[in-house]
């Protein structure tokens, strides 16, 4: 492909999800050209991310909520990009300080979506399709034609043999019995699956001679610890205690993960295990579902309020919150025995 012949960059400063669904666009352009020198612009908390990838050959960080906040810090950041002479820049970030980061980086091509915000700054502009999986609308910037099931690549990061070590180490408490994760946290209140349910859940796994282990970033730890103090035996909570790398080694020991519409069901793939996603006021519709095999999704779609948004609310906007309350722990259990028995 002629555009990613030379020195490419990718624009991803959103979150850790959105992180992880970046990655099979970035491996997609080394598969295209192996000698493709692709830097990725990003935030400190997915620099690991990056960095861990193969078809990674640099990372930018940019701390925009942090150190280069400022505006001095900003042009610093445009004056290192236009230095590293970027024959592309491709953008699956939306925001307006990401269009123009890639309008002032002096490349031959710009490529972003059509929904981002100075849209019209970009030299070449695709279509969000707002009905396909964020994978596949990640690999539409390339210009290429997927079938069906091409655009279905998975995710893929390289785990330090210290690292999966550690996670060994961790996992002894285990006492051999096999091991559900669960994530229970989400920066967003309406997509979190009430406590009371996933203590309800977790209660029915450990029937079934499971171990459990609750994971989640810092923010989960005071929720993790809440469920956590319900069991006196067979469920250990590790939030706040890993970083990325170690959850993804920690995932590879798992039979499944049980989580919200959040990070870890795009974790899940990289790890090779299958998810169970539960959503709340967000639907698999906006293209954020696990498609894995043998992953499996729970929704009550059949309410006049869901979806409130795509990222959901801190607070039920209609105060009943039935999106999580009428998805029973009893329903979500049965789909992840189905799981568990494929």
């Amino acid at each position: 492909m002629e555009i990613l012949k030379e020195k490419v960059l990718i624009i991803q400063t959103a979150f850790l999800g959105d992180a992880i669904l970046t990655l099979p666009l970035i491996q997609k352009i080394k598969e295209i050209n192996s000698n493709a020198f692709i830097s990725v612009l990003c935030i400190p908390s997915t620099k690991e991310v990056f960095a861990n990838s193969e078809s990674v050959n640099e990372v930018i960080v940019y701390d925009k909520r942090g150190t280069d906040s400022s505006i001095i810090s900003y042009l610093k950041l445009v004056y290192k990009i236009r230095s590293g002479s970027f024959s592309t820049v491709i953008s699956p970030h939306r925001s307006v300080r990401s269009t123009l980061i890639a309008f002032l980086s002096a490349s031959q091509r710009t490529v972003g979506f059509d929904t981002a915000d100075f849209s019209f700054l970009y030299k070449k502009l695709i279509q969000y399709q707002k009905s396909k999986h964020e994978v596949e609308r990640n690999l539409s910037l390339l210009e290429i034609d997927f079938s069906e099931n091409d655009w279905r690549v998975f995710p893929q990061l390289q785990i330090p043999k210290e690292t999966k070590s550690r996670t060994e180490v961790m996992l002894k408490i285990a006492n051999d019995k096999k091991i559900i994760a669960i994530a229970p946290g989400s920066v967003w209140k309406t997509k979190v699956y009430p406590a009371k349910y996933y203590i309800e859940i977790i209660r029915m796994i450990i029937a079934e001679n499971y171990f459990v282990v609750l994971i989640g970033g810092r923010e989960d730890s005071e929720l993790c610890g809440d469920i956590n103090k319900n069991f006196s035996s067979n469920v250990e909570s590790f939030a706040g205690k890993l970083n990325v790398l170690e959850s993804l080694s920690l995932l590879t020991n798992c039979k499944a993960v049980v989580c919200n519409d959040s990070a870890p069901t795009h974790l899940a793939m990289a790890a090779g295990i299958p998810a169970l996603t539960i959503y709340c006021s967000t639907i698999p519709g906006f293209g954020f579902y696990p498609y894995n095999e043998n992953s499996k999704f729970v929704s009550c779609d059949d309410l006049p309020c869901k979806p409130c948004g795509i990222h959901g609310h801190q607070e039920c906007p209609v105060k009943t919150f039935d999106c999580a309350h009428k998805l029973k722990p009893e329903f979500v259990f049965e789909k992840l025995k189905q799981i568990l028995s494929a």
